[in-house]
Order: C-alpha cells, then sequence, then structure tokens
C-alpha cells in the first residue's frame, strides 16, 4: 500500500483564482508518518538539497518511492489543468529554515508544478507557514496560509502569478518539494546547481 492518501489527494477541491492550487491535510497516511520522521535524512543546515545527495532509512524511502508515480502524477495535473504525464521529476528535501528564507517569489519558469509535502510533527509558530499571495507587494495580502504540518500537501501550478511566501522562521522545518518540469535540459541543469550546492553545504557543516 502506498504511504500516500490518493483517495483524499483525489477528493481534495482546486482552486483557480489567482492561480491553481489545491491543499490536503491528511496526504500522506497517518501510519506511515513515525517511520518517515524517524528515517529522514540527517540535515543540519538551512537549505535544499536533492533527494539523491542525502542517506535516509527505508520509512522515508517508501515516501521517495511514492511521488515517483504516475498515479500521483495524473492526480495532480488533472486538479491544477496540465499534462504532467512523462514529465521529468526533482526532487528536493529541506530539513531547516534560515530566518531569511521565505521571501515573496514566484518559481522558475522551468517548473510547471510544485507539490510541497510537510514533515514536521506540529507547527505553533507563528512563522513558516507558506501564503499563497494575491500579488509580489507584501505578505498580508494573501489568500491561503499553510501551516507545515505533518502529512500536508500543498501544490499549484507555476504560473507568472504565484507568488508565495511566509513570515519569517528560523529553526526545523522539514519538507519535500516535488516538481515536475519542462523538459530534460531543464532537469539536467537543475541538478547540476544542486549538486555543486549540496557539496559546498556538506563541506560547511563538515
Amino acid at each position: 500500500m502506498s504511504v500516500l492518501d490518493l483517495a483524499a489527494i483525489a477528493s481534495a477541491p482546486a482552486l483557480a483564482a489567482p492561480f491553481p492550487h489545491f491543499v490536503v491535510p491528511g496526504a500522506i497516511r497517518a501510519d506511515a508518518l513515525a517511520a518517515i520522521h524517524r528515517d529522514f535524512p540527517a540535515i543540519d543546515g538551512p537549505g535544499s538539497f536533492p533527494s539523491w545527495a542525502l542517506g535516509y532509512g527505508a520509512g522515508f524511502a517508501g515516501l521517495v518511492a511514492a511521488l515517483d508515480g504516475e498515479d500521483l502524477a495524473r492526480l495532480v495535473g488533472d486538479k491544477l489543468g496540465v499534462d504532467l504525464g512523462g514529465r521529468p521529476t526533482m526532487l528536493t528535501v529541506r530539513g531547516h529554515c534560515r530566518a531569511t528564507d521565505g521571501r515573496i517569489h514566484t518559481d522558475s519558469a522551468g517548473k510547471l508544478v510544485t507539490a510541497l509535502f510537510y514533515l514536521n510533527s506540529e507547527w505553533d509558530a507563528a512563522g513558516g507557514r507558506l501564503r499563497l499571495l494575491n500579488n509580489d507587494r507584501g505578505l498580508d495580502d494573501y489568500i491561503l496560509e499553510v501551516p507545515p504540518a505533518a502529512g500536508t500537501l500543498l501544490a499549484f501550478r507555476c504560473t507568472e502569478n504565484a507568488w508565495h511566501g511566509h513570515e519569517s522562521f528560523e529553526g526545523e522545518r522539514r519538507s519535500l518539494q516535488l516538481n515536475w518540469v519542462t523538459g530534460r535540459a531543464y532537469l539536467w541543469r537543475e541538478q547540476a546547481r544542486h549538486s555543486l550546492s549540496a557539496f559546498a553545504k556538506l563541506l560547511r557543516a563538515s
């Protein structure tokens, strides 16, 4: 059985404004979360790391495998109005947040869809809650705020107006970011960039 609750993802309502998006609070099955938490990669500092550059146990590996399936691509694509069949994917992992993270931005044009899976057991902090914004003029004009609580999925199309960000937070903030991208050339460039960045981060942490 998949660690993902595909039925919950399929039944979640999708909204079109100001850009296509949807949220699923229980996208990861509750009975799988303990093993995922236990086997989460040892990440000691901020920044994104490609999943293939990290070591992790079987529980987390089960989640990584589930994210690499056509069933998920079909569900997400149907809900957001984009054909993701056969599109390359890129998976990065975060374990910590810097106080300077969360600035308002849109994702790069090479990304078609961003899907964020949050893995924090609880979230009481005011900061670190991702906001989907109406514009790039400030964090207060938002349509949705998503606490990064365990098992939550937030997915959106990477349109020119897909502004998002969050209030400052510093500390542990676990998440996976799955992107379906335009093609292999973009994926190779990003993999090369992430490889250099991950190597530099690991050197600094050693």
